[in-house]
């Protein structure tokens, strides 16, 4: 199976390749390093390196509390951080930037036998650090060839990806099996590992609880509450595509009174079209991307509706101007968003009904009165509404909210645990 598996990608690679480079018009980054995806590096390194693969993103801000304790806890060794994408990248640059000289940033190879080989003798690490889903049959495949043992952290399968799994699982069932150790999120994902033929592993929790948000996101964010002004604002953040028309529609239908709204989507690549469906909704809005913070005007024109967050790494800075929060790909079938970084910053939340990707958090933080859920993005405006009028209730859940945000930190030090044999 891990034969066809592998004439598949090769015989794919040239259309991977030129979507890869038509992707880039919308992305350039996607344009840049293409050498490194085929597995060919600029020059050879006697480093000693803990690899450490984050995806995208939201994977290498996970990952950021552990490669900070594995920096101190190995001085001798650096750290590999390599991604699939360039916004992974991007957010690693900016997080490691006080390291940079101890964390190389690399993209990794597709996941044909002797690129990842090639990949391997040039770093030679001396373990490797999956995050969150990452489960790729050649990488593991070729690790175990040439003895890096393989790890999986921060771990978490819903229900859904493990009948995909299974589907495949004369394909996934052996790249299971031969990962040497898996720390997960939850008893829940612990359990579904288990069925897709994980032997070895251990519940840590979550380790975006251990994130800190930095101080200048906080302080950043108390200039936009200012520019603002004292009205009511609230924010649907890491929108999906397909969310926003059904946002917007419920915003204008519902007409909180005197709200702003702030619109964060996800992926850049999708600003200037959620620019142009609020242009076509006839919203006045203002862009982040306009704005210089340090020179703006005060406050925000009044007839403005809609405030739209067109940049990376300041969510933490938009929760902090905001009253409340919606958390996005949990309108559409997408399994939500990360709401953990909205309870750091003492934010009630509100969510979709699509939530498996974190589905035990979700639950917990409902419980907990930190969160709700809704049924519809009408649901949410209605919540929205509710909880402007009730200040009390909201700044009880926000209150809720850190408090649960303290209650589960904690999983890298139990990570670290779990995994220094293999490094040792």
């Amino acid at each position: 199976m891990r034969f066809l598996y592998s004439l598949a990608w090769s015989l794919a690679l040239p259309f991977v390749i030129l979507r890869l480079w038509l992707r880039g018009k919308q992305e350039p980054g996607y344009r840049q390093h293409i050498r490194e995806r085929l597995g060919w590096y600029a020059s050879n390194t006697q480093q000693k390196f803990i690899w450490v693969h984050a995806v995208s993103a939201g994977e290498t801000r996970a990952a950021e509390p552990i490669i900070r304790a594995l920096l101190k806890a190995y001085p001798q060794h650096h750290v590999l951080l390599t991604h699939m994408t360039p916004i992974g990248r991007s957010t690693g640059q900016a997080l490691f930037a006080n390291v940079a000289d101890r964390v190389h940033q690399a993209f990794v190879p597709y996941d044909i036998n002797w690129m990842i080989r090639r990949f391997l003798r040039h770093f030679s690490p001396r373990i490797c650090v999956l995050i969150e889903t990452e489960v790729w049959p050649n990488l593991i495949a070729q690790c175990k060839a040439a003895k890096v043992p393989v790890t999986l952290v921060n771990a978490r399968l819903s229900e859904r990806s493990l009948k995909k799994a299974q589907r495949l699982s004369a394909l996934m069932l052996p790249a299971a099996q031969s990962i040497d150790y898996v720390a997960a999120q939850s008893g829940p994902d612990a359990e579904r590992l288990r069925a897709l033929g994980v032997r070895e592993l251990c519940i840590t929790g979550n380790m975006k609880f251990d994130v800190t948000p930095p101080p200048l996101m906080a302080e950043r964010g108390a200039k936009l509450r200012a520019y603002f002004g004292n009205r009511p604002v609230f924010i649907c953040a890491s929108t999906r595509e397909g969310e926003e028309p059904l946002i917007i529609d419920a915003f204008m239908r519902l007409e909180l009174p005197h709200a702003l709204l702030i619109i964060t989507p996800r992926h850049p690549q999708r600003f200037d079209q959620v620019a142009a469906l609020l242009h076509q909704h006839q919203l006045r809005f203002v862009r982040r991307s306009t704005l210089d913070l340090d020179q703006a005007e005060l406050p925000i024109p009044s007839d403005t509706q809609v405030f739209l967050g067109d940049s990376m790494g300041e969510m933490y800075m938009y929760y902090a101007a905001s009253d409340l929060a919606f958390v996005g790909g949990s309108l559409v079938p997408l399994g939500g968003h990360n709401l953990i970084e909205a309870f750091a910053m003492s934010r009630p939340v509100l969510t979709g009904p699509h939530t498996f990707n974190f589905s035990e958090i979700t639950e917990q933080a409902i419980d907990a009165s930190c969160a709700q859920r809704a049924s519809d993005a009408e649901d949410v405006m209605r919540s929205a509404q509710a909880l402007i009028d009730d200040t009390n209730k909201r700044l009880a859940m926000g209150a809720q909210a850190h408090a649960f945000f303290l209650q589960h930190q904690g999983a890298t030090d139990r990570t670290m645990k779990a995994i220094e044999k293999f490094i040792r």
